[in-house]
């Protein structure tokens, strides 16, 4: 099993919009970036991920699963869409996306502020200066270590 961060701007995609989807599962569609678009190329159903707010308040906000790989991404061909790029076509499709699921929506969202300075996750993608992959890898244990973090908040808050 691989782990995952996706980011969306919450006025775009949130995790709350994610949760009001059918079954609590969408496209994660619109990703222009080819190092963002070969990393969903390579993810497997059963996949975890981080669901991460940026922008304003930049946080992560739940666990999302792989549960559809990676297929031609459809927006690409819509001259209407927001996405659209004419250089990509149903028969030479360009961009790919893939369907993830809500597995956990944090109850108290760890921001980004929070996860500097914090042992095992110095080398974290999400963490480096000028790091901007709207879709990135997360080792097993940075995805541990964040997970446990999220669980800690939650037994906080769940105790104030």
């Amino acid at each position: 099993m691989n782990y995952w961060l996706f980011k969306s701007e919450t006025d775009c995609f949130s995790v709350d919009d994610l949760a009001a989807s059918p079954d609590a599962t969408s496209s994660w569609d619109g990703v222009r970036n080819y190092q963002a678009r070969n990393f969903m190329r390579t993810m497997r159903k059963g996949d975890l991920g981080f669901f991460y707010h940026s922008g304003k308040n930049p946080e992560i906000a739940g666990i999302v699963e792989v549960v559809r790989e990676s297929h031609p991404d459809h927006t690409a061909w819509d001259p209407e869409n927001d996405h659209y790029d004419p250089a990509s076509t149903p028969d030479a499709p360009r961009w790919d996306m893939v369907d993830v699921r809500l597995v956990h929506r944090f109850v108290t969202p760890l921001p980004r502020a929070a996860l500097k300075g914090v042992a095992g996750l110095e080398g974290m993608e999400l963490l480096k200066k000028g790091s901007r992959l709207s879709v990135q890898p997360v080792t097993p244990e940075e995805f541990a270590i964040v997970r446990h973090l999220a669980e800690q908040a939650q037994n906080t808050s769940e105790g104030a």
